[in-house]
């Protein structure tokens, strides 16, 4: 297994020879699109990889639709028949499914299987709308099992105990959790304290933090969440994979 943080929740992780791309925002700026450009957040820092750098990619798998998790000009410039989508409920018609091998929506609960790979939907504390009035969005994290290894993707979510039902006899060998984002916004996004408990909960053994030190989304310090993340894992800093963008870690 590995896995390597291009930037925000962007995640190149390669399971049992699957390549899968999680939540792909590889541009300059999110937001708005005005016919070649777009208008809206400005990256603080590159992402690892540009589009092109990229290896042939099996798998995209979306969170939900919010503009910095469901970039359509990054998504655009990965289109290709080789390449199956897996998004959540109501979000496939922002897609052009024709130019994929297949796009397929999951609601909470829902579990499909692309390859070895198999993918479990479940309830996140967040929202799904792209805009105002599309509220019926949805908004998913997922389990994802390849022979031995389980890997978790949280998405976006705010605190919630949804993640103590993904426990089993099995351990979660990875778990991808946000970290960032939560001052003011603690409503919809968890603190670094609320996301190593919501991965323990789940029965993680590596975190991956994500959703910080990308884009100017909050009032909280750049480097605050990944501080407060070691000061949560207290004398288990081994536990967290990464913590920087560009890194990369193999299990």
């Amino acid at each position: 297994m590995y896995a390597a943080w291009l930037g925000h929740t962007t995640v190149l992780l390669k399971l049992d020879g699957v390549t899968i791309l999680t939540d792909p925002v590889l541009g300059d700026r999110v937001g708005f699109r005005v016919g070649p450009m777009t208008v809206g957040l400005k990256r603080l820092v590159a992402p690892a990889l540009r589009v092109h750098q990229l290896p042939k990619i099996d798998l995209l798998l979306l969170s939900h639709a919010h503009m910095d998790h469901f970039d359509l000009a990054t998504l655009r410039a990965l289109e290709s028949r080789g390449t199956t989508v897996v998004t959540a409920a109501k979000t496939s018609d922002l897609l052009r499914p024709r130019r994929y091998a297949a796009v397929k929506e999951l609601a909470w609960g829902e579990r499909t299987r692309i390859g070895p790979i198999g993918l479990r939907a479940f309830e996140v504390n967040h929202w799904g709308a792209r805009m105002h009035g599309d509220t019926y969005r949805g908004y998913n994290g997922y389990l994802i099992e390849a022979g031995r290894y389980r890997v978790l993707f949280g998405g976006d979510t705010a605190a919630t105990t949804a993640f103590r039902a993904l426990r089993s006899s099995r351990r979660i060998d990875l778990a991808i959790m946000p970290v960032g984002a939560y001052d003011p916004w603690i409503r919809y996004h968890c603190t670094p304290e609320q996301a190593w408990q919501m991965g323990n909960d789940a029965g993680a053994e590596i975190f991956l933090p994500v959703h910080h030190q990308t884009f100017p989304l909050s009032r909280e310090p750049r480097q605050e969440p990944i501080e407060r993340l070691y000061g949560a894992a207290g004398r288990e800093p081994e536990r967290i994979g990464l913590q920087r963008i560009g890194q990369e870690m193999k299990l």
